[in-house]
């Protein structure tokens, strides 16, 4: 890398994060070395004036792209030197070049290729043709064209067409039009989708775009994946609507393509030469633009969607862990029964069995007996059931059987996401785990383990397997797969790890640690016993001093022979930790916690060379409250008795549900009918909400309202909007309705608005149930 470039792709970083230039060179630095993003967040705040881990995860994302660009600028800047055509301004263009996109641009009149058309011709000797009819506008092309004439070219019109095709070939790489075109193409670009004639049945599901059109600029995620997942189908034909209404040869992009060759005059020539670029725009330019805007759309409708995805399996495995409570798990089902597994307060499994109370054997009583056995036995307190097929019949057992065993002790019921359950039961690491068990129990276990701590049994499936996404298996899965995984790392990171009890799959998510350490830790804990302090690390087998640097900090051990050790103060700062302790006049153990002696400290006073004033507010902070769990408490919601099905729904309806995945038009709220219902973005709120991540994530426990049922196509419409709300913005839609009769008001008789009602529930939903 040049000395320019190191500058360059620092300050276009700084600008793009609201950094200062430094601040990104220092993080780049500390990347480069080895560092984890969790770690230079965390622990390196002094070094990089304290960037938060969203902007080095953006800042590391977009290093990838600039690096790649920069190596990419390299490559082209040689190739064109290589053939003895550098100029000053060329090498200039290049080097302002700030996107891929302009740098391909630049390069395309320089960049080898296939033999072409434009060759050909000029083989034929027919690019001084061109010369001529550049030169003098007022003669007749066929005239000069029939000179021309030879053994390779059969006639003039053979001619005329040569020297287009090496017109156009001049125009489709001339760098500056290409810029232009783009932009204008991105200003008034429709994206339009039609249903392939015949494919209007088999493709129902794709109806809301059987003959739809909307602008390129704005048009959302979902509906772009929506219309490319049915053009991939086979059900739907997709273009971009360039100056439809312009007629022939008036368009913007055909004048902007004229007026290169400055054909303005009357001349033979010039008109000869308006439509040879009319024709290179529409056969040449038109199509190759369309390619790269299609692909540029789909590329922000996938960034859309997995940032969508991201924002929501954070949200879920941040959710509120029940605790270390002995838990039943039950992954209902109807023919092959019910399985049921009971794990103690650490989550190992101490008894398994699968119950039948539904059809076809229908022992509903036996089923009862036996899960009141199991939770006398062994003092259950928690009963997670599975949300999947069944799931409402099993709460209902589950229910009534409360209702009628004996004290006041009971257990809590409450209903767990499933997803990904199916997959851990069959995963190799499943099979490792319990290796005598049924893959039918295995999912139970699961469901158990995940109402206990979310995140420690999460982190064990493969992320995209969490379905909490918008076409996730739409997108890119390399990218997808980046994403999430940064996700993760990020949440376990964010909560810390016990040493001593902690998987190896969500020791591997450590900073610095990695699937191969955590299964070392695993072995040196398995045949050495728990770890004493974080020191002991060191002994583990391959594990330096460079991977306890990066991981040391997030790992925990809380009744260890170190106090600090339960804490998130790094042993690279105990000492500053220390001084704070001593300064106190307190025990450690003692002081930890209290948080009326520390925040009487002055942290100025325990600045030095190496700690500045963040690390030593963060240490302050974390002796107040000594290994703090950033997750919310732990709340359940109460679905209403007697609402099983979608048939059980009537508008009107005020119910308790979860959240279970946030998209960009709203949220789906699971209210226990087996179909989650869907909370348009204009209805989360009384008002006017943009994101509706300002509102609500998954795994929030939420009031809704049903607003509309369609029980044929399992749609369900909710409201988040309080009575008063609902009936101000009736009361406003009231008032600027139109007089009956009249057309709608305003200069474009815009059409009603969306957001309530019948005809906004259709227009949410759109895409959603093609997944």
């Amino acid at each position: 890398m040049t000395l320019d470039t190191a500058r360059r792709i620092p300050q276009i970083i700084a600008a793009e994060i609201g950094a200062q230039p430094a601040q990104v060179a220092a993080a780049i630095g500390l990347l480069d070395e080895g560092a984890t993003v969790p770690f230079v967040a965390r622990y390196r705040k002094e070094v990089t004036g304290g960037l938060d881990d969203t902007q080095l995860r953006t800042l590391s994302d977009r290093l990838a792209y600039l690096r790649e660009m920069e190596a990419r600028r390299a490559a082209i800047l040689s190739s064109i030197t290589e053939q003895g055509k550098m100029t000053d301004g060329l090498n200039a263009a290049i080097l302002k070049a700030a996107t891929k996109a302009e740098l391909e641009d630049i390069y395309l009149p320089y960049k080898p290729k296939r033999r072409t058309r434009a060759m050909i011709a000029r083989e034929n000797g027919l690019g001084p043709l061109l010369d001529a009819i550049l030169a003098d506008r007022a003669a007749d092309p066929a005239q000069l064209a029939t000179g021309f004439i030879t053994e390779a070219v059969a006639d003039t019109k053979s001619a005329l067409e040569g020297a287009r095709d090496i017109l156009a070939e001049g125009l489709a790489e001339n760098a500056d039009l290409l810029g232009r075109l783009r932009s204008h193409m991105k200003q008034v670009a429709k994206l339009t989708a039609k249903v392939v004639e015949g494919k209007e049945s088999e493709g129902a599901k794709f109806s809301d775009y059987f003959a739809h059109s909307e602008v390129w600029a704005t048009a959302p995620s979902h509906r772009v994946l929506a219309m490319l997942r049915g053009r991939n189908e086979g059900i739907l034909a997709i273009d971009l609507d360039i100056d439809a209404d312009a007629p022939k040869g008036e368009s913007p992009a055909e004048r902007a393509c004229a007026a290169v060759l400055q054909a303005a005059t009357r001349g033979a020539g010039d008109q000869w030469l308006r439509d040879a670029a009319a024709w290179a725009w529409r056969v040449k330019i038109r199509t190759s633009l369309t390619l790269d805007l299609m692909a540029e759309m789909r590329e922000r409708a996938e960034e859309e969607a997995i940032r969508v995805f991201a924002r929501n399996l954070k949200d879920l495995l941040l959710a509120a862990p029940a605790g270390g409570k002995a838990t039943m798990g039950l992954d209902p089902g109807i023919r092959t029964g019910v399985k049921v597994a009971v794990v103690d307060a650490t989550g190992k499994v101490l008894a398994t069995d699968t119950v039948y109370p539904f059809q076809p054997k229908n022992d509903l009583r036996g089923a009862q007996v036996a899960l009141a056995q199991l939770i006398s036995k062994h003092k259950v307190q928690l009963i997670a059931i599975g949300n999947g097929t069944a799931s409402r019949e099993t709460e209902k057992m589950v229910a009534d059987l409360l209702a009628v065993l004996p004290g006041t002790e009971k257990p809590v019921k409450v209903i767990v996401s499933e997803a990904g359950a199916s997959v851990y039961s069959a995963s190799e690491l499943a099979a490792k785990e319990f290796p005598g068990l049924d893959v039918s129990l295995r999912g139970a276990v699961s469901i158990a383990r995940r109402l206990q701590d979310p995140l420690a049994e999460l982190v064990k499936i493969e992320p995209k397997s969490i379905g909490v996404g918008q076409y996730q298996h739409d997108v890119d899965q390399h990218r997808l797969g980046k994403s999430l995984e940064a996700v993760v790392e990020d949440a376990v990171n964010a909560v810390g790890v016990d040493l001593n009890t902690a998987s190896a799959p969500l020791l591997a998510r450590v900073s610095g640690v990695g699937p191969s350490l955590a299964e070392a830790i695993v072995t040196h804990r398995d045949q050495n016993g728990p770890f004493r302090t974080r020191r002991d690390l060191l002994k583990v087998a391959r594990l330096g001093p460079k991977a306890f640097e990066q991981a040391a900090g997030f790992l925990r051990i809380p009744d260890g022979a170190e106090p600090l050790d339960a804490s998130s103060v790094h042993p690279e700062a105990y000492d500053v930790a220390r001084r704070i302790v001593a300064a106190c006049g307190r025990d450690i153990r003692a002081l930890m916690g209290d948080a009326a002696a520390l925040k009487s400290v002055d942290p100025k006073r325990f600045v030095d060379d190496r700690f500045g004033l963040p690390t030593v507010k963060d240490i302050l902070a974390e002796l107040e409250k000594p290994g703090r769990d950033p997750r919310p408490s732990f709340k359940t919601a109460t679905f209403t008795e007697g609402v099983n099905e979608i048939s059980d729904l009537k508008p009107g309806m005020l119910l308790e549900g979860t959240v279970t995945n946030v998209a960009a038009f709203g949220a789906f709220v699971d209210i226990g009918v087996h179909q989650d219902g869907l909370v348009h973005v204009s209805q989360l709120a009384d008002r006017f909400v943009k994101d509706p991540h300002e509102v609500v994530k998954a795994g929030d426990v939420v009031k809704v309202r049903v607003v509309e049922v369609d029980v044929p196509r399992k749609r369900i419409g909710l409201t988040m909007k309080s009575q008063s709300g609902e009936a101000r913005e009736a009361a406003q839609d009231r008032r600027a309705a139109p007089p009956k009769g009249q057309p709608p008001r305003g200069p474009m008789n815009a059409a009603p608005k969306t957001g309530g009602g019948g005809n906004a529930f259709a227009d949410a939903l759109k895409g959603k149930f093609t997944r």
